[in-house]
């Protein structure tokens, strides 16, 4: 096979993934595309050098966090999620998850509102169905500091969304329904 096919084969097999994980950390398309086009272009200059193939999931997607870093650190300083002091209490889970009640689109849209530090692990665990160690490894942390995020991501989630569900629903007349006096 040739270096131009493999190449092919590796962007077919973890473009969506890559773009779904670049557009939950960026909330937007345009620079979500930048990311994912950037993770690829790093991997046609560097990736020949992986000697483990079963590890090339997990390089692009660390990769790509790492150029959403770079990228942040460019724009904005960052404040570590570590160094920030812990919540007086994380809010306890819902009876029942508010998240089965909803469809994805919702809780992709619900998920663009939860803190940056908690985000990256939310998406890789729900969206790419990834396990902790994996999510550990691409992110570079610690394995409790993923479990962490995931516990504080998931309260934040499910704070956005019964927001959203207890928001009040509006919706319009059409136009041609609407009386005129």
């Amino acid at each position: 096979m040739s270096h131009e096919d493999a190449f092919t084969q590796v962007v077919d097999a973890y473009y969506a993934p890559l773009y779904r994980f670049a557009l939950s950390l960026a909330r937007n398309s345009a620079d979500a595309c930048d990311l994912t086009q950037q993770t690829f272009y790093v991997w046609a200059t560097k990736g020949a050098a992986l000697r483990d193939v079963s590890k090339v999931k997990t390089w692009l997607f660390t990769t790509l966090y790492r150029e959403f870093l770079r990228g942040r650190r460019r724009g904005a300083r960052i404040t570590a999620l570590d160094d920030l002091p812990p919540g007086e209490e994380d809010p306890p889970a819902a009876e029942a998850d508010l998240a089965l009640k909803l469809d994805a689109q919702q809780v992709v849209e619900a998920l663009q509102e939860v803190d940056e530090g908690f985000r990256a692990a939310l998406t890789l665990f729900y969206l790419e169905d990834l396990p902790y160690q994996e999510i550990a490894d691409m992110l570079e942390v610690p394995i409790g500091t993923v479990m962490s995020r995931l516990s504080r991501g998931k309260a934040q989630l499910r704070a956005v969304l019964a927001r959203k569900e207890a928001a009040p629903k509006v919706i319009p007349f059409p136009i041609s329904e609407r009386k005129t006096s």
